[in-house]
């Protein structure tokens, strides 16, 4: 079955060492998203990237400085409550959103489609 509806993409973008109260700041989001009834959040981890600052990020030996993404994908009204609490657990970072159209396909009783 195939249903389709609008929603808001979230993305964050921030470096694995940020860290929120003694935990990595990926995991205090995502738990924190989770807590508000958020669908759903995956934590991306990048290879290297750089932003603003044009500072490179990638894997060191001493430092854990890759880039991560928090991908969330929502109602606009459940974002517009999680994106307030994200801010303020954020020392440096982007946040992003976008409108898209949300599309879940449920096959039950055939999981391999075939």
């Amino acid at each position: 079955m195939r249903t389709a509806k609008q929603a808001r993409l979230l993305r964050l973008h921030f470096s694995e060492g940020d860290r929120y109260q003694g935990k990595p700041l990926y995991e205090a989001i995502v738990d924190r998203a989770k807590t508000l009834g958020i669908a759903g959040a995956t934590v991306f981890r990048g290879l290297e990237g750089y932003g603003e600052t044009a500072e490179i990020h990638r894997k060191h030996l001493m430092r854990h400085d890759e880039p991560i993404v928090v991908t969330i994908v929502d109602s606009a009204e459940n974002l517009e409550r999680l994106i307030p609490e994200v801010e303020a657990m954020m020392d440096t970072g982007l946040i992003a959103t976008s409108e898209v159209e949300a599309i879940r396909i449920e096959r039950r009783g055939n999981p391999a489609g075939g």
